[in-house]
């Protein structure tokens, strides 16, 4: 038996607010219900997410195709980039990814490192892995917090792998006990 993790990268969402609270774009929102789409057949026992807005909007509809709530995981977040709660620039972001991958200890001031959000972030899905052994659950994350937890398990999911990933993006993870035997991508566009 297999426990499957599907990874569910939030959809588009509005560049500017709140990184709590930013919600879904008009594309975010039709991408969403693609996302239910592809996991409508998966057998899924529990959705889990981050409390970031654009991840639960992400996932919702699926947790709703089970008869189940979103379940929301504080540390499922994204990786805190700075203190002051908005969305950091792309030019910021991306010279900040290159160095945080670099050195998993850099972080700005008042923002957490690689390792910091790994650490969070890895520790929840292990609990998760434990918890529904030999069962199908999605997450909804985002694209850092995501790579992180798969890097974890395997090095290959590194900047590069992060930065072909797409918005939103769904990777199912096959694992037994707390060993990953394979990834899939499973996000393409609905024909």
């Amino acid at each position: 038996m297999s426990t499957y993790v599907y990874m569910v990268r939030h959809g588009d969402s509005p560049k500017d607010g709140n990184e709590r609270t930013r919600g879904l774009t008009e594309k975010g929102i039709r991408d969403a219900q693609v996302v239910t789409d592809l996991l409508k057949d998966a057998e899924i026992d529990e959705v889990i997410s981050s409390p970031y807005l654009r991840s639960i909007l992400t996932v919702e509809e699926t947790a709703r195709h089970i008869g189940k709530d979103v379940v929301i995981q504080e540390n499922l977040k994204e990786r805190v980039f700075s203190s002051e709660g908005q969305r950091v620039p792309d030019q910021d972001l991306m010279p900040l990814l290159e160095k945080s991958f670099k050195n998993f200890d850099y972080g700005l001031n008042g923002g957490e490192s690689n390792a910091d959000c790994q650490k969070r972030a890895v520790t929840v899905l292990v609990n998760l892995l434990k918890s529904y052994k030999n069962r199908n659950i999605v997450i909804g994350s985002h694209g850092a917090v995501m790579t992180l937890m798969m890097g974890y398990f395997d090095p290959a999911f590194d900047l590069n792998f992060l930065h072909s990933t797409t918005k939103p993006d769904i990777y199912r993870m096959k694992f037994r006990d707390m060993e990953l035997l394979e990834v899939t991508r499973v996000w393409k566009m609905k024909e």
